[in-house]
């Protein structure tokens, strides 16, 4: 899968795509984000507390964005515009990631990192097929249905960043896994010895940080070394999280090397 040409990102996208950068990975920003948003991370940096700091992202993201304001407008489409925000997206996500929102986030994905989309609902050989097209009508209706989503995405993106580094300031890595009824639905781009595999996943895909919860969703499960540079959402960021429970963490794709868990039961 051939990625696009140019990205809103700080390194191109055959190097976030890459092997290597698991290897060695970086931070990743989203061009101007911080800087346009500096006021939000100036006081994030004064409370100790995550729980406090969550809370301050949601009123900035609601006064931003106006949110808040979705009642007083003048028409239903205005009102939808405005109420259907990220949380709506993260929402369907969780439901469905073959779903309208879901294309959305991995438009997001391919808008930001350059990463486009190798599955949704079918198989995805490449970005000037049909089965591409499938993949864009459904981002084009997800993303008139509410006001400027990628940059609540862009904002979204780089709180979780902030979060993880103060989480996890000596960590660059961190050991996920995903569960999948049907592993084809990957690229195995190499074996590379006794359960150990180089894939390419989807740009977007869901992982959980507890094994036993992987064997859930389907009768494979790999274990991943992921990047938290490529981490765009995981489940408790933000306070009541709709994902809470879960261990969900959200990946950005590419090429990663898995082990296969073996079954124990």
């Amino acid at each position: 899968m051939e990625n696009t040409s140019f990205n809103h990102c700080n390194l191109p996208p055959w190097v976030i795509a890459s092997r290597h950068f698991n290897d060695n990975p970086q931070p990743l920003e989203i061009q101007g984000v911080r800087q346009a948003n500096r006021f939000l991370f100036e006081k994030l940096e004064a409370l100790p507390s995550p729980e406090e700091r969550a809370l301050v992202f949601n009123d900035y993201m609601s006064v931003k964005f106006q949110l808040h304001q979705w009642q007083s407008q003048s028409t239903d489409t205005a009102r939808k515009s405005i109420k259907n925000s990220y949380l709506r997206f993260l929402r369907g996500w969780m439901m469905d990631s073959n779903s309208v929102e879901g294309a959305v986030l991995k438009g997001w994905v391919e808008s930001r990192m350059g990463l486009p989309p190798t599955f949704h609902k079918i198989r995805i050989p490449g970005i000037h097929g049909e089965e591409y097209m499938i993949f864009a009508m459904d981002r084009t209706r997800g993303s008139a249905r509410t006001n400027a989503i990628n940059s609540q995405l862009d904002l979204l993106y780089e709180y979780g960043q902030y979060e993880l580094a103060r989480r996890y300031p000596e960590k660059r890595l961190l050991t996920l896994y995903r569960g999948t009824f049907d592993a084809g639905e990957h690229d195995v781009l190499e074996n590379m010895g006794k359960r150990q595999q180089l894939v390419r996943l989807n740009n977007l895909s869901s992982f959980t940080s507890e094994e036993e919860r992987a064997w859930e969703f389907g009768f494979t499960v790999w274990e991943v070394q992921v990047p938290l540079s490529k981490v765009f959402f995981y489940n408790d960021l933000l306070p009541n999280s709709i994902m809470k429970g879960e261990g969900e963490y959200m990946v950005i794709g590419g090429e990663y090397q898995v082990r296969v868990v073996p079954c124990t039961v």
